[in-house]
Formats: structure tokens, sequence, C-alpha cells
């Protein structure tokens, strides 16, 4: 790409965070996915948006998937790209006769259902004594996920003034910018409790984030990622321990327990119902299970040895 239409990308991203609001994480994403697309693009010899055809982006995901990337992330992509081009249609009035990202479709994939941790096992990892500001620090980190279904983003960016400790609620900011007010257990209440005063011994003066680092300052995401694993290490669970999976148990374990899908989705943050209604299809792989356990049709027969018959 030439000078010129990489000062157009970066006004994109300029637009993206000062008109959108998109968060940091989300302008990082699109520049990692339409930079992918650039470097396609000089492989071609494409040094100008408007000569970017319908077939190039269609190549691209081909090229991506043999690459190894998934059918969600090649759609990422796409989608990043689409948004691009029609800032450059609409915006910049860059003349281009259609959208080149319109009508391509990523490879599908088999959809996964998220990863839970059962209620047990959610019990073994929070129900524990804590010695060390550290782990304190990240006891109280895994209630405000499991408690609240906090995204790992709104972990690591939730400031002091943000919690309401007498009304038991935070107020956080998710996806698209929206606002969202949420109740505080009352396990979560108490370790909270017991990590804000610990948290004055160790933060700098000035630091307004709930959660910090060693160094006293706002904590970073691979730190709460590492700390997870480092949990489960030693604490002997031997489970899938990381930040989405406690969104995703808190999830599933409020909607098996009330079965109200709209509730739901308010409090994750989920701007479309289907989002959400994949727990539904967790909730329904638990009952079958016990269908498959219980239901005297279902199980399978018994093994009874041959009574000897005398003539």
């Amino acid at each position: 790409m030439n000078s010129a239409s990489l000062i157009v990308f970066n006004k994109f991203l300029e637009h993206l965070a000062h008109e959108r609001c998109l968060s940091p994480l989300t302008v990082s994403s699109y520049r990692r996915d339409i930079d992918a697309f650039i470097g396609h693009c000089q492989q071609r010899k494409i040094s100008q948006w408007p000569d970017v055809s319908h077939n190039l982006v269609r190549e691209f995901a081909g090229v991506s998937h043999r690459k190894g990337l998934g059918g969600r992330s090649i759609q990422r992509r796409l989608s990043a790209l689409r948004t691009f081009f029609h800032y450059l249609i609409n915006k910049q009035g860059i003349k281009i006769t259609a959208n080149p990202v319109v009508g391509v479709q990523a490879p599908k994939t088999e959809k996964k259902l998220p990863h839970c941790i059962d209620a047990d096992q959610m019990q073994k990892v929070l129900d524990v004594t804590v010695t060390h500001w550290i782990q304190l620090r990240d006891l109280a980190m895994m209630e405000m996920l499991y408690s609240c279904g906090l995204r790992l983003s709104e972990l690591v960016s939730l400031n002091l003034n943000q919690l309401d400790i007498a009304l038991q609620e935070i107020t956080v900011t998710g996806k698209g910018n929206k606002t969202r007010i949420l109740p505080i257990g009352r396990k979560a209440l108490a370790v909270l409790g017991n990590w804000l005063p610990e948290r004055k011994q160790h933060c700098h003066s000035d630091e307004i984030a709930v959660f910090i680092s060693s160094r006293g300052s706002r904590i970073s995401h691979r730190n709460v990622q590492a700390r997870m694993k480092q949990w489960n290490l030693s604490q002997d669970l031997n489970i899938r321990l990381h930040p989405h999976a406690l969104r995703h148990s808190f999830a599933s374990h409020l909607l098996e327990s009330s079965s109200n899908l709209r509730a739901v989705q308010e409090l994750l943050g989920h701007a479309n119902l289907s989002t959400t209604q994949i727990y539904t299809h967790l909730d329904f792989q638990h009952l079958a299970e016990v269908y498959d356990k219980a239901h005297p049709r279902a199980r399978k027969p018994r093994q009874t040895a041959k009574r000897k018959t005398t003539e």
C-alpha cells in the first residue's frame, strides 16, 4: 500500500476511537486484522484501495484458512474489512464501485459450546483460605468475575468510583461503550471488603484501579490470566480455569436456576438475545445427561447372568 492509502487507514482507526468511541482493545483488533490484509495486498502488488477486488478478498480469506485460522477468526477479519471499505466509500468519498467484501463468506466451523465449571468445582475454586495479599487480590478478582459475569476487559478496567458497596452494585462499561449496573453477590462483597483496605497498602496514592499488580498499578489482562493459571496449579484443581470460564459459568448457573433468558442477557451485556441463547444449549446438554442416566427407556439394559435351567 502507498503512503496515501496508509494515511486513510490511520484516519479510519482514529474514527473508530474518537467518533464511534470503541475501546482501545477493539481498535487494536481492527488494526491487526486490516494489517494482515495490507500484507496480502502488498504481496499482490496492490497499492491503492480502489484496486482491491472481490476476488482478492476471497483469496485473502482462503489464504487465512490455509494458514490455520478458524472460521470465526476469518469472519472477524472480513467484518473489519467490510466496515473499513464502508468507511472509505461513505466517509472518505473514495471512488469504489461496490464494497469488495460484501458477499465473501468465511468457511463454516463447528460451533463449540463455551467451557463452564460446575457449581461443585466453583466451590473448590473460591472457598479457600488465603495467606498473602496477592492471593486475596486473586480471590477477589475471581469472585467478581463469577458473581457479576464480567468480561476480562471489564474487570481490568474497573475503577474505584464504579463500586457502590452500600448499594451492593457496580457500574461497568462493556462492548459498544454500553453501560450496565450489576449486583454484587454476598460472597464477592465479603471478599471485596477484605481486599479494598489491603489494596491501599500496596498501590500508588493516585491509583484508581480496583485491581492492581505487584507494582502498585493497574493489573494487565495477561497478568490476570497467568494468576488464574497459577491458582489452578497451586490448588491442584485440574480444571480449565480462565477468566471467560467464570463468566460462562455465571451465565450457565444463573440460567439453570432462573430460566430467565432476558435477565441473563441484560446481566451479560449482550446486544442480541441469540448470543445469550448458547447457554440454553449448555443447560439442555446437562438435562440430556441427566435423562440418559435416569430414564428407564434411556439407560442401557443391564447385563444379567443367564439362569441355569434343569430338565
